[in-house]
């Protein structure tokens, strides 16, 4: 089956630098943007007949995409409806959490105010169970409307069913599940409180995190009793260049894209802190961003 026949907005070789946070990233085969459910659901049913891998894209966050592309179809999200019903915020896979947070502001509602700053989607979010200041998507998921690819279902699950763990999911484990849209318990709070709560965040990140470059966010999770940051700091790593790639200065768990960085210098630089910081700590630090197409 010709994929570019039964998908007739489809676009070839379109490079995903210009889709990710890191600006990094080859050309992808196939490239098609989702502004549905029903356009997501099709998309993928028509990947799988044509045998054609398939990556759902969201904010293009807490990802490194080769240098050499993708070969198949890459899904952009860009579902993005939502509505707000008694302190719920029921909410598609593709609503960038920035807007989240604005909404609960406007409504008054408080729970999310720790999202503010974070360059994702709400999809991507429940995915990799984001989190900042102790809470994180854990806390407010009612239950994630998931479309499943092996019996071409939607189906509902309630947030026990997702198995959160620390940035980990069910999702994250069963690629087959595709978020397609969520609800988010919140609770009635004060607008002014809300605003401090959303500006004092907005300043530590501003303050702590080289956000004038552009990164793919923490790089790695943070292991038990320790941040990855200071780890890697120990190490005297902070302003390591390989290439157009670098340790940030500000906060070392972020490598900073300094123009045109190449995959292949962040991961050198990867495999370098990951070395370092194991034979000083006998710590193995486990990366929080995924790969695609390594």
């Amino acid at each position: 089956m010709n994929i570019e026949k039964l998908l007739p907005d489809i676009k070839k070789n379109i490079f995903l630098r210009n889709y990710t946070t890191f600006r990094i990233g080859g050309p992808a085969k196939y490239f098609f943007v989702a502004k549905t459910k029903e356009d997501l659901t099709k998309a993928i049913q028509m990947a799988k007949k044509s045998n054609l891998p398939f990556f759902i894209l969201g904010g293009g966050s807490n990802i490194l995409v080769s240098d050499k592309g993708y070969n198949g179809l890459v899904i952009k999200i860009k579902n993005q409806k939502s509505k707000i019903k008694n302190n719920r915020i029921l909410a598609e896979a593709g609503l960038a959490l920035n807007r989240l947070v604005e909404l609960s502001l406007k409504n008054n509602l408080t729970g999310m105010e720790w999202a503010v700053g974070i360059p994702g989607t709400i999809g991507g979010a429940i995915y990799g169970n984001a989190g900042a200041f102790k809470k994180s998507m854990k806390d407010l998921i009612k239950e994630v409307e998931v479309f499943d690819t092996k019996d071409e279902k939607i189906k509902i699950f309630k947030n026990k069913d997702c198995k959160f763990g620390y940035r980990d999911s069910i999702f994250k484990k069963k690629k087959n599940l595709i978020i397609l849209s969520a609800s988010l318990q919140l609770k009635k709070g004060k607008k002014m409180k809300i605003k401090e709560k959303i500006k004092r965040y907005l300043n530590y990140r501003k303050e702590t995190q080289p956000l004038n470059f552009p990164s793919a966010g923490s790089i790695f999770k943070n292991p038990k009793n320790f941040y990855a940051g200071f780890l890697i700091e120990k190490c005297g790593l902070k302003g390591k260049r390989i290439g157009n790639a670098k340790i940030s200065e500000k906060h070392a768990n972020f490598i900073v894209n300094l123009g045109n960085g190449k995959a292949k210098d962040v991961k050198k630089l990867i495999k370098l802190i990951k070395k370092k910081v194991k034979n000083k700590f006998k710590i193995e630090l486990e990366e929080e961003i995924q790969y695609l197409s390594f």
